[in-house]
């Protein structure tokens, strides 16, 4: 998958097509109950995805204007909208992520050709260029949605998102101090992928790219998965 963001774009929108559908289908108890993040209801995965669609335009209005405007207020913020609006039925769910998600897109298809070059901050004081937005975007789109717990699981991403997933999971461990080696052999590709210093020895776990990718980044247990050599899973690194 390409990191272009007009190439993105389109994938953006079908991507929050599907899970306005997923949430759709939803009612205000299922709203209420748990989510697969621990200590989450699905109100608030859902308000976390539409504040980030909002912290995003806010990032693209820096780009734009070269005013600073951060995602977010502060993290404090950040958890306060989250909680604030969680317990929230679904109509208001719905209307609120659908107005944040537009509102995004709007400001994307607005966005001049030379602003996606400029520097912004993002989460964590971390900058990079306003064209990594589109992609953190979907990505918060697609792990989310599963995180749901609501029908929509790892092997319905589209096999380009779990291929890019994987490699940047793969890369932001391997980046990391103290990570436990592994090789992963995804099916899909030719060849395998490393994180930290590998030796002979290293366990070699290979399967579905959009397994390895779920399973790296905490949303499965692996069991698609085959270790070299025989036996349990090993514990994957921690990833954000």
């Amino acid at each position: 998958m390409t990191a272009d963001p007009l190439v993105l774009l389109p994938e953006l929108d079908r991507a929050t097509d599907r899970l306005l559908r997923t949430a759709e289908a939803l009612d205000d108890a299922a709203v209420a109950g748990p989510s697969l993040l621990p200590g989450w209801t699905r109100g608030h995965v859902l308000t976390h995805l539409a504040r980030n669609a909002d912290s995003y335009r806010n990032l693209l209005t820096w780009a734009r204007t070269g005013v600073r405007t951060p995602g977010y207020p502060s993290a404090e913020a950040r958890e306060a909208g989250i909680v604030e609006g969680a317990g929230r039925p679904l109509a208001e769910q719905l209307e609120d992520l659908r107005t944040a998600s537009t509102r995004l897109a709007e400001s994307a298809a607005e966005l001049p050709a030379d602003a996606w070059g400029a520097i912004v901050e993002r989460t964590g004081g971390r900058k990079a260029p306003a064209a990594t937005c589109v992609w953190g975007r979907l990505r918060e789109v697609e792990v989310h949605h599963v995180d749901l717990d609501a029908g929509y699981r790892p092997d319905d991403w589209p096999e380009a998102f779990s291929q890019h997933l994987l490699r940047e999971v793969v890369s932001d461990l391997d980046d990391g101090t103290g990570v436990t080696p592994l090789i992963l052999r995804p099916t899909e590709l030719e060849h395998d992928l490393t994180i930290g210093q590998t030796e002979r020895d290293t366990p070699v776990v290979a399967g579905p790219a959009f397994e390895l990718a779920a399973w790296l980044a905490g949303r499965s247990s692996g069991v698609d998965l085959n270790a070299t050599p025989e036996g349990p899973l090993p514990t994957p690194p921690a990833w954000i």
